[in-house]
């Protein structure tokens, strides 16, 4: 289905009218609370879910995050790309955790994930607080906001609540979109988990941090779709540059290079510029669906993208997630194991 273009005036409205903001402070800040009430959560989910039972989750989690990555800031992206592969396969249920044959954490297409001995960690500390209470998908999707945060990004209410997978299969991880699909197979994509246009191009900003292995890229500069060429939508001087970082496939480049480790809307400007690392970035200033957003947040404040990235967040995070009443899901004691040890 042919989603309708939204334009710049669109974006402009719903990100002021959001009361979701990138609040200045994180764990501890007894700000505005109009998060708590704006979005419409699974009533099996909620932003109290650890008051009383392990009122010291967070603050655990928070600790956590920062010790690890001060000493590997790059540990902040790797927690939010882990994040997003986990909610793109069945929901955001954990299951990218587990370890065994098999799993989703096995497949050739995982293998560069990071950031799981975080989240064990996370999880070994909080079992001494409050041993059988917290699900490792609590965890990740606490984690990965802090992470952000670390980097300047927004920080948002996470509602909790969520219980883990007892299963997890390889095969199912061709659902997350990969760095070689077009606007329209990523539209289809997203709206299968509940989430639309302005979502896409918003989500996808968390380029603005990160890296890219130089093997995800060499056709676009070498062999772009056949031609033994390069791909025409990259700025001359800018394949010029990626070439010269990328002498070997093993090598890897920041998505951003301008403000590689600040979470801002220079992925934007960048893709104006034509200066997109991915097939997949530059594709969206192509699309008439999804070009006007792109300008729209170019030519924003940063503080802009970062409260509608709040809210994207905050919709993504509850995706298919298992709750209370699933039989399918359960509370692991570690992460990479289920809790009967059979797959």
């Amino acid at each position: 289905m042919k989603l309708a273009v939204v334009s710049v005036a669109v974006l402009l409205v719903i990100v002021v009218a959001s009361p979701v903001s990138a609040r200045a402070g994180g764990y501890g800040d007894d700000g505005d609370d109009d998060t708590r009430s704006w979005f419409p959560l699974d009533n099996l989910l909620s932003l109290k879910y650890y008051d009383k039972i392990c009122p010291n989750f967070e603050k655990i989690v928070d600790t956590k995050v920062k010790e690890w990555t001060k000493t590997d800031p790059s540990l902040g992206p790797a927690l939010l790309r882990l994040i997003f592969h986990d909610c793109g396969v069945t929901g955001c249920d954990a299951s990218v955790l587990l370890d065994h044959e098999g799993s989703e954490r096995r497949s050739p297409a995982s293998k560069t994930l990071r950031g799981f001995e975080l989240i064990d960690d996370i999880k070994s500390e909080v079992e001494k607080s409050c041993p059988g209470l917290v699900s490792c998908a609590d965890i990740l999707a606490a984690a990965s906001r802090d992470a952000i945060f670390q980097l300047k990004g927004p920080y948002w209410a996470n509602a909790y609540g969520r219980r883990d997978s007892k299963t997890s299969y390889a095969r199912d991880v061709e659902k997350v979109p990969s760095g070689r699909r077009d606007v329209t197979g990523l539209l289809e994509t997203f709206q299968s988990y509940g989430l639309n246009v302005l979502d896409l191009v918003v989500l996808s900003g968390a380029h603005t941090i990160g890296k890219a292995y130089c093997g995800t890229i060499q056709s676009r500069l070498y062999n772009f779709n056949g031609s033994n060429g390069t791909d025409p939508s990259i700025d001359a001087k800018y394949a010029d540059y990626l070439r010269r970082k990328c002498r070997w496939a093993s090598q890897t480049v920041d998505l951003d290079s301008k403000t590689p480790v600040i979470f801002d809307n220079q992925y934007y400007i960048n893709l104006m510029k034509h200066e997109g690392v991915l097939s997949t970035d530059q594709e969206l200033l192509k699309d008439s669906r999804t070009a006007p957003l792109v300008a729209a947040l170019a030519l924003q404040p940063s503080e802009i993208f970062r409260q509608q990235f709040a809210v994207s967040m905050m919709k993504l995070v509850n995706v298919g997630v298992l709750t209370g009443e699933d039989r399918d899901g359960e509370i692991r004691k570690v992460c990479s194991k289920s809790n009967s040890g059979i797959y």
